[in-house]
């Protein structure tokens, strides 16, 4: 169970940064079995398509989502600037922190 949250959580962070470079069809069937918990056959009936075309699909988009992660890193770098400005906050002065708020309003 832990590894299919994990599994969900992964696709749900690379598809916030991503899902821009989806067509409108992988949106669609990823947002309704990541985002609405629809079945593949409940989203397969409403697509009218076959089942084994939503689980393609899907398998289709998230390997998409993680060839886009593994070439851009957009969120690694987020990550690893977000683990920055934590350090930083240790060796700045009450104006430096503000600066820092502000950079992570930014995202």
């Amino acid at each position: 169970m832990e590894e299919k949250l994990n599994k969900k959580n992964h696709y749900n962070m690379l598809y916030s940064y991503y899902q821009n470079l989806l067509t409108e069809k992988q949106k669609e069937v990823f947002e309704n079995y990541y985002f609405e918990d629809y079945s593949i056959s409940e989203i397969s009936e409403c697509l009218d398509v076959s089942r084994n075309a939503v689980w393609d699909l899907l398998k289709k988009v998230e390997i998409n989502l993680d060839n886009y992660e593994k070439k851009l890193r957009l969120h690694q770098k987020n990550v690893d600037r977000n683990l920055q400005l934590e350090l930083l906050k240790k060796y700045v002065n009450d104006k430096g922190l503000q600066i820092i708020e502000k950079i992570e309003e930014m995202e």
